[in-house]
């Protein structure tokens, strides 16, 4: 079947299932307090154009990972509530997500009524993709929705599996906007294309740097996987983060860049990885005993150069320990450089800590796109078929 977005769909009347994503961060001691809202907010403009459209809303997503049975601090409860203040109309909260009382509260509603299921994954059938939980989910409504794309590198069932039960089956807007700017940074870039790949581990974003290193003029490494390069290069990191087994084949990528790849060249390094350690800004190689924790300031304003000079920024991963103030100013002068330059660049900027990044930096809003799902992104990214998109249809067709 062709790839629909929701526009395209006939709701009136109609009970839309739609998978959305709010798998919202909430406070550890309670779970019932939302610390950010963003990925519900992110899920509005679907939820009012199904409404404007006259259909109800069966609303279905997962939090957290409760091992395939109720937790408490994991309910959905808080989302309904927020959902309910955003849009100004009542969001029933069910009391699961399949059963004869779901079913039952399913049937009864009308157009404009909101619904939103408990937790899927309260459920193991959710993570297995077992198909008589993807039945029981199909049969509360008569269309199907995939806003969901932090879920759609994951075949489960609310996400995969069920799709297949309905005709009429199409893209959110989210999902659609997703799609549109990271399809446009695998198959339409502009130049020059530049990547900015950060975080922990190189062993989590191989196949997205190699499909970089294919695709962008330029790569910029900062994290702490920066020290697995280094160290590849026979550079001394002191006590960084270094993966020992990834050691081979940072040497390899190293040597198939062809001067593609930039790795930092000085140091915020720590005794500890403690806002309270004392600091030093090391040029080369970092002192034994001390750790990398932050790429340095000559390596920032080197970034922040490449950045301005970009017609496209993909960035994915911290520059340092940015939830620590003493390590945080690389990433945050990487995040308003990326900003500064969506006056010229698209810019796009890949989920999880990138996402959180921007958020402490104060910026975003000139930002291109900022995708809500971390997993997805870089799974997209690395030219894999992710199976909630799969499910919809052919994604070539997407506009």
């Amino acid at each position: 079947m062709a790839f629909q977005t929701i526009g395209d769909l006939d709701l009136a009347g109609k009970r839309a299932f739609v998978r959305v994503d709010f798998n919202v961060p909430l406070d550890k001691e309670t779970g019932k307090i939302i610390t950010s809202d963003t990925r519900i907010r992110a899920a509005l403009p679907t939820i009012r154009l199904a409404l404007e459209k006259g259909a109800a809303l069966v609303l279905a997503s997962h939090l957290g990972r409760p091992k395939g049975k109720p937790a408490a601090k994991m309910s959905l409860a808080p989302v309904a509530a927020r959902l309910s203040e955003l849009l100004a109309k009542p969001v029933k909260q069910a009391p699961d997500c399949v059963g004869p009382e779901v079913r039952s509260l399913a049937d009864a509603m009308r157009p404009g009524d909101v619904l939103l299921l408990e937790n899927l994954r309260f459920h193991a059938g959710e993570e297995a993709n077992d198909p008589q939980f993807a039945a029981q989910l199909a049969a509360l409504a008569d269309v199907y929705v995939n806003d969901a794309f932090g879920a759609a590198h994951r075949a489960h069932a609310s996400t995969a599996g069920m799709a297949g039960h309905f005709a009429a089956r199409a893209a959110g807007l989210l999902m659609r906007k997703e799609l549109k700017y990271l399809s446009m940074a695998l198959r339409e870039p502009r130049r020059p294309y530049l990547a900015i790949v950060g975080g922990a581990k190189i062993s989590g974003k191989i196949d997205v740097l190699e499909s970089f290193l294919k695709l962008a003029d330029r790569v910029l490494i900062g994290g702490a996987m920066a020290y697995t390069f280094l160290k590849a290069q026979g550079i001394g990191i002191g006590s960084s983060l270094v993966e020992e087994e990834k050691l081979a084949l940072a040497a390899d990528l190293l040597d198939r860049a062809g001067g593609k790849l930039a790795l930092p060249s000085d140091h915020v390094a720590a005794r500890e990885c403690s806002a309270g350690s004392p600091t030093q800004i090391v040029a080369g190689a970092v002192p034994d005993g001390w750790l990398g924790l932050d790429i340095g300031p000559t390596t920032a304003a080197a970034y922040e150069e490449a950045i301005r000079q970009a017609g496209m920024i993909v960035w994915n991963g911290p520059m340092g320990v940015f939830e620590l103030p003493p390590f945080a100013a690389g990433t945050l002068r990487v995040a308003r450089a990326v900003e500064a330059a969506s006056d010229h660049a698209v810019t796009i900027v890949g989920g999880g800590d990138s996402e959180k990044a921007v958020q402490t930096a104060g910026v975003g809003k000139k930002i291109t796109h900022i995708s809500t799902g971390g997993g997805a992104s870089l799974d997209f990214l690395s030219g894999r078929t992710l199976p909630g998109v799969a499910a919809l249809g052919e994604p070539s067709t997407i506009a």
